[in-house]
């Protein structure tokens, strides 16, 4: 969360010259509203359901760049299916810089019910591993502008 996902995505599929897919938009314009709302309405457990069959056809999809929401490596099936089928790239950002950047425009569901730093740390203690689990490369985030994260991917590949 407050990774980049979106953004260095983006940038990258430019660079790349691929389609980009963020499997959040994908579940938005799927289901008509945001996700906020079906967190509302189906909690988190329901739009974790959407989010596992949308990423198990969206990661089936050739030459395209593939940003997840955050909480995606948590599902076993995601997380194998993402390692299986791509070149996954882990944004690794420190739960200050997330703090930082989730403070400024979008709703993020997950942080609405606690203290955010908890939330966060907690998040990053369950979710970091797993990642690092499935990686085929670790880019640090912090402190750095899309455009830079981008270009490094980039180059590595």
């Amino acid at each position: 969360m407050g990774a980049g996902k979106s953004a260095v995505g983006r940038q990258l599929a430019r660079l790349l010259h691929l389609e980009f897919i963020d499997s959040d938009e994908e579940i938005e314009i799927r289901t008509g509203v945001d996700i906020p709302f079906i967190f509302e309405k189906e909690g988190e457990e329901g739009f974790r359901k959407r989010e596992v069959k949308v990423i198990d056809e969206l990661s089936q999809k050739d030459a395209v760049v593939l940003a997840t929401g955050g909480g995606a490596i948590a599902d076993p099936e995601s997380r194998n299916r993402l390692g299986a089928r791509g070149y996954v790239i882990y944004l690794y950002t420190s739960v200050k810089q997330q703090l930082e950047r989730t403070q400024r425009g979008r709703k993020r569901p997950v942080l609405e019910n606690g203290d955010p730093e908890k939330v966060l740390e907690e998040l990053m203690a369950i979710r970091d591993p797993l990642y690092r689990e499935i990686a085929d490369l670790i880019v640090d985030t912090d402190g750095r502008r899309v455009q830079t994260v981008a270009r490094e991917i980039h180059e590595s590949l």
